[in-house]
Protein backbone atom coordinates (compact mmCIF):
# COMPACT_ATOMS: atom_id res chain seq x y z
CA UNK A 1 0.00 0.00 0.00
CA UNK A 2 1.42 3.32 -1.57
CA UNK A 3 0.65 6.72 -0.36
CA UNK A 4 1.10 8.57 -3.33
CA UNK A 5 2.39 12.20 -2.50
CA UNK A 6 2.26 13.71 -5.86
CA UNK A 7 -1.96 13.87 -5.30
CA UNK A 8 -1.42 16.19 -2.25
CA UNK A 9 -0.91 19.59 -3.25
CA UNK A 10 -2.79 21.88 -0.59
CA UNK A 11 -1.07 22.53 2.81
CA UNK A 12 -3.42 20.44 4.53
CA UNK A 13 -5.02 17.19 3.20
CA UNK A 14 -7.58 14.21 4.68
CA UNK A 15 -6.64 10.92 3.93
CA UNK A 16 -8.60 7.97 5.23
CA UNK A 17 -9.14 4.68 4.29
CA UNK A 18 -9.92 1.00 5.42
CA UNK A 19 -7.73 -1.81 4.91
CA UNK A 20 -8.67 -5.36 4.79
CA UNK A 21 -6.12 -7.51 7.07
CA UNK A 22 -5.12 -9.16 3.85
CA UNK A 23 -3.65 -5.40 2.58
CA UNK A 24 -1.17 -5.61 5.48
CA UNK A 25 1.66 -7.28 5.36
CA UNK A 26 2.42 -9.69 8.62
CA UNK A 27 4.64 -12.73 7.33
CA UNK A 28 6.61 -13.86 10.61
CA UNK A 29 5.20 -10.92 12.36
CA UNK A 30 5.26 -11.13 16.56
CA UNK A 31 1.23 -10.46 15.78
CA UNK A 32 -1.73 -11.40 13.47
CA UNK A 33 -4.19 -8.50 12.32
CA UNK A 34 -7.64 -9.95 12.60
CA UNK A 35 -9.87 -6.66 11.32
CA UNK A 36 -10.30 -4.03 9.00
CA UNK A 37 -7.76 -1.61 9.57
CA UNK A 38 -9.07 2.19 9.70
CA UNK A 39 -6.53 4.80 8.95
CA UNK A 40 -7.49 8.37 9.28
CA UNK A 41 -4.66 11.03 8.43
CA UNK A 42 -4.11 14.30 8.33
CA UNK A 43 -1.61 15.01 5.82
CA UNK A 44 0.76 18.54 6.10
CA UNK A 45 3.00 19.15 3.25
CA UNK A 46 5.50 21.69 3.50
CA UNK A 47 7.53 21.87 -0.26
CA UNK A 48 8.82 18.24 0.08
CA UNK A 49 8.51 17.60 3.27
CA UNK A 50 5.46 15.78 4.71
CA UNK A 51 3.71 15.20 8.31
CA UNK A 52 1.20 12.54 8.84
CA UNK A 53 -0.85 13.07 11.96
CA UNK A 54 -4.06 10.76 12.88
CA UNK A 55 -5.06 7.43 14.16
CA UNK A 56 -5.17 3.30 13.14
CA UNK A 57 -7.76 1.55 14.95
CA UNK A 58 -7.44 -2.56 14.31
CA UNK A 59 -7.19 -6.15 16.35
CA UNK A 60 -4.17 -7.31 16.99
CA UNK A 61 -4.20 -11.15 17.59
CA UNK A 62 -1.23 -12.04 20.18
CA UNK A 63 0.43 -15.34 22.07
CA UNK A 64 0.20 -14.86 25.69
CA UNK A 65 3.86 -15.64 26.81
CA UNK A 66 2.67 -17.81 29.72
CA UNK A 67 -0.02 -20.20 28.57
CA UNK A 68 0.55 -19.63 24.94
CA UNK A 69 -2.99 -19.13 23.21
CA UNK A 70 -3.69 -16.35 21.34
CA UNK A 71 -5.77 -13.47 21.95
CA UNK A 72 -6.99 -10.21 20.49
CA UNK A 73 -5.91 -6.72 21.84
CA UNK A 74 -7.71 -4.01 20.12
CA UNK A 75 -4.83 -1.07 18.62
CA UNK A 76 -5.92 2.29 18.73
CA UNK A 77 -3.00 4.14 18.07
CA UNK A 78 -2.05 7.44 17.53
CA UNK A 79 0.35 8.18 14.63
CA UNK A 80 2.51 11.83 14.06
CA UNK A 81 5.67 10.72 11.47
CA UNK A 82 7.51 13.34 9.34
CA UNK A 83 8.76 12.59 6.24
CA UNK A 84 11.58 13.54 4.19
CA UNK A 85 12.75 12.96 0.99
CA UNK A 86 15.63 10.16 0.81
CA UNK A 87 17.83 12.57 -0.42
CA UNK A 88 18.08 14.25 2.56
CA UNK A 89 19.55 11.61 4.07
CA UNK A 90 23.10 12.19 5.56
CA UNK A 91 26.27 10.62 4.06
CA UNK A 92 28.12 11.23 7.56
CA UNK A 93 28.98 7.85 9.40
CA UNK A 94 28.31 8.97 12.68
CA UNK A 95 26.51 11.60 14.46
CA UNK A 96 24.37 11.65 17.16
CA UNK A 97 20.75 10.98 17.67
CA UNK A 98 18.62 14.06 17.75
CA UNK A 99 15.49 13.93 19.64
CA UNK A 100 13.76 14.40 16.51
CA UNK A 101 15.53 12.19 14.50
CA UNK A 102 12.92 9.35 16.73
CA UNK A 103 9.28 10.76 15.00
CA UNK A 104 11.16 11.13 11.27
CA UNK A 105 11.01 9.02 8.25
CA UNK A 106 11.81 9.10 4.74
CA UNK A 107 10.37 8.37 1.22
CA UNK A 108 11.35 7.49 -2.09
CA UNK A 109 9.52 8.35 -5.47
CA UNK A 110 6.50 10.52 -3.82
CA UNK A 111 5.29 7.90 -2.47
CA UNK A 112 4.75 6.63 1.18
CA UNK A 113 5.12 2.87 2.22
CA UNK A 114 1.51 2.73 4.33
CA UNK A 115 2.83 -1.42 5.65
CA UNK A 116 5.99 0.00 6.92
CA UNK A 117 4.40 2.42 8.75
CA UNK A 118 1.43 0.46 10.27
CA UNK A 119 3.69 -2.14 11.42
CA UNK A 120 6.19 -0.26 12.85
CA UNK A 121 2.63 1.31 14.92
CA UNK A 122 1.97 -1.64 15.60
CA UNK A 123 5.41 -2.96 17.00
CA UNK A 124 5.07 0.09 19.13
CA UNK A 125 2.04 -1.11 20.67
CA UNK A 126 3.19 -4.52 21.78
CA UNK A 127 3.28 -4.98 25.49
CA UNK A 128 7.01 -6.36 26.31
CA UNK A 129 5.34 -9.74 27.82
CA UNK A 130 1.85 -10.36 26.39
CA UNK A 131 -1.17 -11.76 28.34
CA UNK A 132 -4.01 -12.46 27.69
CA UNK A 133 -5.09 -11.55 31.07
CA UNK A 134 -3.40 -10.53 34.74
CA UNK A 135 -4.80 -13.67 36.31
CA UNK A 136 -3.39 -16.08 33.62
CA UNK A 137 -2.30 -19.28 35.79
CA UNK A 138 0.37 -19.84 32.29
CA UNK A 139 1.19 -23.60 31.94
CA UNK A 140 2.37 -26.71 34.05
CA UNK A 141 5.95 -26.36 33.99
CA UNK A 142 6.23 -30.34 34.21
CA UNK A 143 3.92 -31.66 32.30
CA UNK A 144 2.53 -28.48 29.84
CA UNK A 145 -1.35 -28.53 30.84
CA UNK A 146 -3.15 -25.18 30.30
CA UNK A 147 -3.71 -23.84 34.03
CA UNK A 148 -6.17 -22.07 33.02
CA UNK A 149 -8.01 -24.43 31.38
CA UNK A 150 -7.51 -27.35 33.98
CA UNK A 151 -5.52 -29.00 36.69
CA UNK A 152 -2.77 -31.54 36.32
CA UNK A 153 -1.65 -34.50 38.63
CA UNK A 154 1.84 -33.29 38.94
CA UNK A 155 3.60 -32.54 42.52
CA UNK A 156 4.54 -29.28 43.11
CA UNK A 157 7.50 -30.05 45.23
CA UNK A 158 10.63 -30.85 43.50
CA UNK A 159 13.50 -32.30 45.33
CA UNK A 160 17.33 -32.42 43.59
CA UNK A 161 18.12 -36.22 43.08
CA UNK A 162 21.79 -35.16 44.24
CA UNK A 163 20.52 -34.55 47.88
CA UNK A 164 18.75 -38.15 47.88
CA UNK A 165 22.13 -39.97 49.90
CA UNK A 166 21.71 -36.78 52.61
CA UNK A 167 18.37 -37.43 53.91
CA UNK A 168 19.03 -41.33 54.30
CA UNK A 169 21.78 -40.32 56.57
CA UNK A 170 18.47 -38.44 58.43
Amino acid sequence: MQLDLTRYRQPVSQFGRTFSPDDIGQEGEAYQVVAPVQVDLEIHKDKDRFRLMGTARTELELTCSRCLEPFRMPFDGAIDVRYLPASEISAEDEREVAEDDLDTSYYRDDQIDLNELLREQFYLALPMKPLCREECAGLCSQCGTNLNTGTCQCTSQWEDPRLGPLKELK
